[in-house]
């Protein structure tokens, strides 16, 4: 009996150990009172559904002299009427539903006459999520001045779509030069393409096509390697919902800290390799999609019965890298929400296995104290449904949702990505 009581004891230390570091964070957490994270995500069904394609083009009215357009990757614009007197109305409705309501816009507007208008947005059964960005060349966005931005019927509350403006009026100067209006910045596949091929500059780096998108879009994946015959790795996923573009900036911060120049970063490359595919959805993305990709259908409710091609693609590469010998040691899927919100599983869930992401939110927390730390953990490992518990159950892999705020500042975004590589590089080689 003796073997036994022992088991029993080592099992005892090894969950109280687990539940005092994640009780840790989950104290911090509630202290700072901060948004607390979605309710519990429904199991929906992902065999494709219809997709209304948006009319792409530009509008033009009776003076001839004032143009809207959308016709461009990554555009969303369903409607626009001229009221009179300078004021115009767009309407931005989603792909199908029912859908999380994410209301994504981009579209330009430039006129033969300069002069001050008022662009109003107007949502199908939604309100007014992301403040409005502006550009003159669709690459470098800024905030629209506060000054120029009228919110109508506001909401209810702090956090969530309750508590956004019904809709929102714009004053926008506009000239010959096209003005581009977005909800957050454009990083379409090209973009994001570019973004890839510069860092496979470096010797370390590659990319590799890894399937195909429902509209026959490359599904691209970086791969950092420094030495051939390490086995350790990680896998890294972003923009699974076109939007969410705090999530990618935070990403590639990430990925660009894990393949810099540090001694860290060179000594950990020759321990890890990482695998990252920074754009999952790349058809919902340039199609301007709320929510969903091609198939109509929540990438991230696909993990379980993958009837999309996009995750099968990721499913198909870790088989075969676990054929091949790989042993996948963290993972980590970026989104965005209303406020910074880590979505770990429960180490009651995980054990010993998932503790490493409770010490690494506390590692970015001690580092970045002036951001309040959000955690809402999970303790469901059935279904898989989502990617962070799929990793964990089907491959062993810490995992987690990590999540930026839709407004979460730029330069703080790409801090944080920095310093999340950095505490879990340190993590890793500690281990």
């Amino acid at each position: 009996m003796k073997p036994i009581r022992l088991s029993l004891l080592l099992l005892l230390v090894t969950l109280t150990a687990c539940k005092n570091t994640e009780s840790t964070v989950k104290k911090k957490a509630i202290a700072d009172k901060g948004y607390q994270g979605q309710p519990k995500s429904p199991v929906v069904p992902t065999v494709n559904r219809p997709v209304q394609k948006q009319w792409k083009g530009i509008w033009t009215f009776e003076d001839s002299t004032t143009f809207f357009s959308n016709d461009f990757d990554g555009a969303r614009l369903n409607g626009v009427a001229d009221d009179g007197n300078d004021h115009y109305t767009v309407w931005i409705t989603a792909e199908n539903t029912p859908i999380n309501v994410s209301p994504w816009y981009a579209f330009k507007i430039w006129t033969e006459n300069p002069r001050e208008i008022t662009v109003r947005l107007s949502y199908q059964d939604s309100r007014s999520r992301y403040y409005p960005k502006i550009s003159t060349d669709g690459i470098r966005f800024k905030p629209l001045d506060s000054t120029r931005f009228k919110p109508i019927n506001l909401g209810e509350g702090e956090f969530g779509i309750k508590a956004a403006p019904e809709m929102a009026e714009l004053r926008l100067e506009i000239g010959n030069t096209p003005l581009w209006i977005a909800a957050q910045e454009l990083y379409t596949s090209e973009t994001v393409g570019k973004w890839m091929d510069s860092l496979a500059n470096k010797p370390f780096v590659q990319n590799h096509e890894i399937g195909k998108s429902t509209e026959g879009r490359s599904m691209n994946l970086m791969e950092v390697k420094a030495n051939k015959i390490s086995k350790k790795a990680l896998m890294i996923i972003s923009r699974q919902h076109p939007p969410e573009v705090t999530g990618f900036l935070a990403m590639k911060s990430f990925m660009e800290t894990l393949s810099g120049e540090s001694k860290k970063a060179k000594k950990f490359r020759n321990a890890f390799t990482v695998f990252a595919v920074p754009l999952m959805n790349p058809d919902g993305v340039d199609n301007g999609h709320w929510r969903h990709n091609m198939g109509g259908i929540d990438l991230n409710r696909d993990w379980q019965n993958f009837n999309q091609p996009e995750t099968r693609s990721v499913r198909d590469f870790l088989r075969k890298k676990e054929a091949e010998g790989y042993e996948f040691v963290f993972g980590a899927d970026f989104h965005s929400t209303w406020d910074d919100i880590y979505y770990p599983l429960d180490t009651l869930a995980t054990g010993q296995r998932g503790k490493i992401v409770f010490d690494w939110i506390e590692g970015i927390s001690k580092r970045l104290p002036q951001k309040q730390t959000n955690v809402k953990a999970s303790k469901q490992l059935d279904p898989t449904m989502v990617s962070r518990t799929y990793f964990f159950v089907n491959h062993d892999m810490p995992a987690i949702v990590f999540e930026l705020g839709d407004n979460t500042p730029r330069p703080f975004l790409k801090e944080k990505g920095k310093v999340a590589a950095e505490e879990l590089m340190r993590l890793l080689m500690k281990e």
